[in-house]
């Protein structure tokens, strides 16, 4: 079994991308967001009659080795804030100062934790705190909370809580609570950031919980022996028994930042800007010298975490977003439609405008062909909503609401990135909307080469395909001698072997990196090295601790490098009426990326068609077609 499923769960569209060893097989579906596992199923049915003539679902689940799955409902169920009340019962007494110190935590702890965070005295006589740990725990369920964090100083102050939590609140008793300590989740030693990652981590732990066991539970019913493998945001994946609920949080922009690095190699660029355009939002991150940008500390809605994360940030701008009129003048987003009930087009009975009824509209989509042909777009709801919520209110008629409601998506979308350019910045622009904004967003922020893979619409699915099954531990040592890394050493040894034969992998048939971090007592890091056992680790007066990643690696695609090809002139497969302004209607030839062949060439405006996307070249813009069949896009101006 070679063949690996990757998975990327959006709003609005769910992407699934099949690698057989020898190539793709893509396609995409409705997001279900009732039951999950109903798109996620579909959508390997649906892939399964591409790969084999007829739908079989079994057959290409029994050939798989792995199925990878990255999934918006982490983010989802924050910014909904659709999740367990967590309180936290701590020893660190300015520990809620700490949590609070700028407005994006104030914000987040008032809407996750609130008044539920109970201090106790370490020092007081064992009885007393015995005692003071169970009114504590009552009272903070008294006050809703449904899962608590415990934060110590230290990894034994925490072990001494738990013992007294264990034997009040048995885990086989109705009344038991389910908790989190602190240095169990994360060897960081900055009290903030580590407390952070646990409340994140339980706020996100139930919602990821009941969907992927939900998940797992109907791979069985095809006696699928294979585990579903959760995709993570430091680029590797592991089972759902195995993962951290705070690492799947933007894992999906990790998906797509490890393509955008796979084309930088392939295309030989410096620098590329990743515009990943969804359903709810454009997702942007950087890719240097071929390497993803990392943050050796991440962040979350503006709070600090303790593990890394890639450098990714979200504007809520996409293909749902809601376009509408404030105090006079046209707005896009953040609200998004989702796809339920969707952008009024879809004819799910959505009743506000977005930038896919603009397009359709203004002739840029095509009814018939939206999603290859699989989903017919209705013009004539586009067009009531978009004259009741923009073209009426603004006073102007729907051919000039159209016209600006594209130059006010353009506008935002290039927003979200413009900060992020430099002379030689290419764009790679992807998602199911990206390509249709791509050179109108290019422009604006000075952005003169675009690169659009042909597989654009399920790329952060593909970008998946460069991953592997892995794990990543960082705890702390706790002397700063030489005998205490060592044995710290060991016991992450002995505790990653276990994990990788959990995962179906010897330790022996598995890469191990290793690295010793030194950060001073703000939780700035002062050193980050290699680490080989009986290195020394003499660092008074300073906090270090051992980080190691261990890696299975699985088969991964190598993309077509960009080599030279005889140019010639891309044949049109068609026109289309395209506005372009309130009183100008131009014939635009329409070339289909399927029936191009390398080294094609065409000028705007045009029109190109590609798999589950619509490219939109506008005027002073050049496009040609890869050896890879990719399309790159200049600015002629």
């Amino acid at each position: 079994m070679s063949t690996l499923i990757n998975i990327d769960n959006g709003g609005t569209l769910t992407d699934i991308c099949v690698w057989d060893g020898a190539g793709f097989t893509f396609t995409k579906t409705l997001t279900t967001p009732h039951d999950l596992s109903e798109c996620l199923f579909a959508g390997i049915e649906k892939v399964s009659a591409s790969l084999y003539g007829e739908a079989d679902t079994e057959r290409l689940l029994h050939a798989t080795q792995h199925i990878r799955y990255s999934t918006t409902q982490g983010t989802n169920a924050l910014v909904e804030r659709r999740g367990p009340m967590i309180g936290i019962l701590t020893t660190l007494p300015e520990l809620e100062i700490a949590l609070r110190k700028t407005e994006a935590e104030q914000v987040l702890f008032d809407d996750l934790v609130g008044d539920r965070i109970l201090t106790l005295d370490p020092d007081a006589p064992a009885e007393e705190v015995e005692f003071e740990v169970v009114q504590q725990v009552n009272r903070l369920t008294t006050l809703g909370a449904a899962r608590v964090v415990v934060a110590g100083s230290s990894p034994e102050e925490e072990q001494r809580l738990r013992t007294v939590l264990l034997r009040k609140f048995p885990r086989h008793l109705l009344g038991s609570i389910p908790l989190i300590y602190s240095w169990d989740l994360a060897g960081d030693r900055e009290d903030a950031r580590r407390v952070w990652s646990c409340i994140l981590n339980s706020f996100l732990h139930p919602t990821m919980e009941r969907f992927l066991y939900g998940a797992e539970r109907r791979l069985k019913e095809y006696r699928v022996s294979n585990p579903l493998l959760v995709y993570r945001n430091d680029g590797a994946s592991s089972r759902v028994a195995k993962s951290v609920a705070l690492k799947t949080y933007s894992s999906g922009p990790r998906g797509g930042l490890e393509g955008t690095a796979a084309l930088a190699r392939a295309y030989g660029l410096s620098r590329v800007v990743m515009m990943d355009i969804g359903g709810t939002t454009t997702d942007v991150g950087v890719v240097e010298g071929e390497r993803v940008d990392v943050q050796e500390r991440g962040a979350i809605k503006g709070v600090p975490i303790s593990y890394p994360m890639s450098n990714v940030h979200s504007r809520g701008v996409g293909g749902s977003s809601v376009i509408a009129v404030e105090d006079g003048r046209i707005t896009v987003g953040p609200q998004s439609v989702g796809a339920a009930p969707g952008p009024a087009c879809f004819g799910f009975g959505g009743k506000q405008a977005t930038i896919t009824d603009v397009n359709l509209l203004l002739g840029v989509l095509d009814a018939d062909t939206y999603l290859d042909g699989t989903f017919r777009l209705d013009a004539a709801r586009s067009r009531a909503v978009i004259t009741e919520s923009v073209a009426e209110p603004l006073g102007i008629s729907l051919e000039e609401a159209l016209v600006r409601m594209e130059q006010a998506y353009f506008e935002a979308v290039s927003a979200a990135f413009a900060d992020q350019v430099d002379d030689d910045t290419t764009l790679a622009a992807f998602g199911g909307a990206g390509p249709m904004s791509a050179t109108g967003a290019a422009r604006p922020a000075g952005v003169r080469k675009v690169l659009i893979p042909r597989s654009a619409a399920v790329f952060s699915a593909l970008g998946i395909s460069f991953s592997d099954v892995g794990k990543t531990y960082e705890v702390g040592i706790s002397e700063p001698t030489t005998a205490s890394a060592t044995a710290t050493y060991r016991d992450l040894l002995a505790r990653a072997g276990r994990d990788m034969f959990q995962e179906g992998y010897a330790l022996a048939d598995c890469t191990a990196d290793w690295e010793l971090i030194v950060e001073d007592v703000d939780g700035s890091q002062l050193l980050r090295a290699p680490y080989v056992e009986g290195s020394p680790a003499d660092h008074p007066g300073h906090f270090a601790s051992l980080r190691l990643t261990v890696t299975a690696p699985l088969s991964q695609p190598d993309l077509v490098p960009d080599e030279p090809v005889a140019p010639a002139a891309a044949p049109v497969a068609g026109t289309r009426e395209v506005r372009s302004a309130a009183d100008r209607v131009d014939t635009v030839p329409v070339h289909v990326l399927d029936q191009l062949s390398p080294g094609h060439t065409g000028e705007g405006p045009a029109i190109v068609e590609g798999p589950f996307f619509t490219a939109r070249v506008l005027p002073g813009w050049s496009f040609r077609v890869t050896a890879a069949g990719d399309l790159v896009l200049d600015d002629l101006s």
